[in-house]
């Protein structure tokens, strides 16, 4: 073992006695070697991984008593007629101490090839004695962790035995500590934000904060989601744009500052917008229940006034879509000026054609709005992501309720942890996990 020998040569006497025996190092000893290893500091900053140890039930024990825990244990497993086959190709070169395999890694340089030599134990018969020995003693280490073991089959190509580890290790494990949601959903215009907030809000009891008033009700969602909580999204809305009126209205101090810009019909700036939000998201039932946040912030300078006024979200989703889903999304889209009814030309037409015919399409709707709002939005989003280093990124462009899952999945799983250097992984259409 690798730390054996390292604390051997450090000149520690006990140590050094039982290592110039070539004797088995007593439990005890081995476990207090480990503790003073996992103490160094590049342990405690960095992590550990442990390999080879433990190898009994009374070992594992051992090291529980000290304090050692480790948050995910991975075993790796094979037919024992594979690990004899991989034992017995197995080659030493005794210069560099690299070692090589007769079939998956074998040199090609003739010199390192005439060198190469069977490292001693790896006979049919002695394996054979070590992997029952393995056995016997696996049974009774696992016991010992009881929810954080993950069992890999070894019997596949490196690659994917490293990334299967990874995600595991890469994973936190739920807490039953409470948690209050806050939830942000960034996504093009027409990438369903609004619908799936709605469906966040009736399911779970967020307050819903949305950029435009109206949008679902509990009518128009599905039927599975009224029958657990009919009629709760629509108390749970709260709309910027309206919070922002209803300044105006009630004369308030942040209301004087916005009227003259809704008299000129201008934007309304940031921080003013975060004011009057802030207020809202202070509010009992906000911090109580959670939010579902949607439409702010829409650039990495929102995003940071956000945060340095302490309304931080713990789950940010980026729903991507692509331009030709949402033009058909948007473009069809129509209201009937009598009713008031919403229609689409593809997923929900009009009944009759007498109401076809009167029909009218927001200027929003058509193609050259839509495509300037989507400029707009990914000409930021690369800060934005970059901002939300812990987004997560779903395709936006399927069935709303397998998106539903996905979301709901994130907001009730722990984050998983983020690999430095390491490039997220990007899933197909339909293949989130």
């Amino acid at each position: 073992m690798w730390v054996w020998e390292e604390m051997c040569t450090t000149g520690s006497l006990s140590y050094t006695v039982v290592w110039g025996t070539k004797q088995t190092l007593p439990d005890v000893l081995l476990v207090r070697l480990l503790q003073e290893r996992l103490r160094e500091e590049d342990c405690i900053r960095r992590g550990w991984i442990l390999d080879g140890i433990p190898e009994t039930r009374e070992q594992a024990l051992l090291i529980q008593t000290l304090g050692v825990s480790p948050r995910h244990v991975i075993v790796l497993s094979a037919p024992d007629t594979v690990l004899i086959e991989r034992n017995l190709g197995k080659r030493i070169d005794p210069q560099t101490g690299e070692i090589y395999h007769t079939t998956f890694d074998w040199p090609p340089e003739s010199e390192i090839q005439d060198r190469l030599i069977a490292p001693a134990g790896i006979s049919e018969g002695e394996t054979a004695r070590r992997l029952l020995e393995y056995h016997r003693n696996m049974v009774r280490i696992l016991p010992s962790y009881p929810k954080i073991v993950k069992v890999i089959t070894a019997d596949q190509p490196c690659v994917d035995v490293f990334y299967q580890a990874l995600t595991y290790v890469q994973t936190v494990h739920r807490s039953n500590a409470p948690f209050t949601p806050r939830v942000l959903l960034c996504g093009p215009v027409g990438s369903g934000k609004s619908l799936q907030a709605a469906l966040l809000a009736q399911k779970y009891g967020l307050v819903n904060v949305i950029s435009r008033p109206g949008l679902y009700s509990a009518e128009t969602l599905p039927t599975v989601f009224n029958k657990r909580c009919e009629g709760r999204i629509m108390k749970n809305k709260v709309c910027c744009g309206q919070l922002l009126k209803e300044a105006v209205a009630d004369k308030s101090k942040y209301g004087e500052m916005i009227r003259p810009f809704f008299e000129k019909e201008t934007a309304v700036p940031s921080y003013i917008i975060m004011k009057v939000l802030g207020q809202r998201l202070d509010q009992q039932d906000c911090v109580e229940r959670g939010w579902v946040l949607h439409g702010f912030p829409r650039d990495r300078d929102q995003a940071c006034l956000m945060d340095s006024m302490g309304y931080k979200p713990n789950r940010v989703f980026f729903l991507n879509v692509p331009f030709d889903s949402i033009i058909e999304r948007l473009t069809l889209r129509r209201t009937d000026p009598v009713t008031g009814e919403r229609c689409h030309l593809v997923y929900k037409p009009p009944p009759t054609m007498e109401i076809q015919a009167r029909l009218l399409q927001s200027p929003k709707d058509s193609e050259e709005q839509i495509r300037l709002r989507m400029e707009l939005f990914y000409r930021n989003s690369a800060e934005l992501q970059e901002f939300y280093r812990q987004a997560i990124t779903l395709n936006g462009d399927q069935d709303p309720y397998t998106v539903f899952e996905y979301i709901e999945s994130g907001v009730i799983n722990p984050l998983p942890k983020k690999v430095p250097g390491l490039r997220a992984k990007e899933y197909p259409p339909g293949e989130q996990s």
